[in-house]
């Protein structure tokens, strides 16, 4: 019911875009779409990014999605390889074996989101909320996670071994030196 659910609410957006939406504003061509202001949908590529949104596979490589509502979208395998998410609202996304390759995350809310087997090297995590995340089997080589949240997450055979936890919550609720 859940797939049905999210489904039909990407399919509805699509058709709310297609048809104009939010009173027939148009992106007048330049790839920032209709929505590119906080929050809302934007098109990247003439891919319509929002919440819940199905787009496994996408590639949104250095797609400015800094402080975007995308709660739920699926981005498995998806390639945002620079991509700006900085102080996004991806919390309980799915980001399966997806390139976060160099990818700016600071601030961003990812609790609960499914991070299994993605590549995070070299990317900027300071400061995010990854509560409850499943970053199990992840590349954090070089990452940075500076003052990140991240009780109750599962770093289980995660290769970590250059990843800057400084100031960071640890998943067991103790600070990082």
């Amino acid at each position: 019911m859940k797939r049905f659910a999210v489904g039909f609410a990407f399919c509805a957006a699509l058709l709310v875009g297609a048809c104009g939406g939010s009173g027939g504003a148009d992106d007048g061509g330049d790839g920032a779409g209709a929505g590119a202001d906080s929050g809302g949908a934007r098109t990247i590529n003439g891919i319509v990014v929002e919440a819940g949104a199905e787009l496994a596979g996408a590639n949104l490589a250095g797609a400015d999605l800094s402080g975007a509502y995308l709660v739920g979208i699926n981005l498995a395998g998806a390639d945002l390889t620079g991509a700006n998410l900085s102080g996004a609202d991806l919390s309980g996304a799915n980001f399966l074996d997806a390139n976060l390759y160099q990818a700016n995350l600071s601030g961003a809310n990812l609790n609960i989101a499914y991070l299994h087997r993605a590549d995070l090297v070299d990317a900027d995590m300071s400061g995010a909320d990854l509560s409850g995340a499943d970053l199990s089997g992840t590349f954090l080589l070089n990452t940075n996670l500076r003052d990140a949240n991240l009780t109750g997450a599962d770093l289980s055979r995660s290769n970590r071994t250059t990843a800057d936890f400084t100031g960071a919550t640890m998943p067991d609720g103790t600070k990082y030196p």
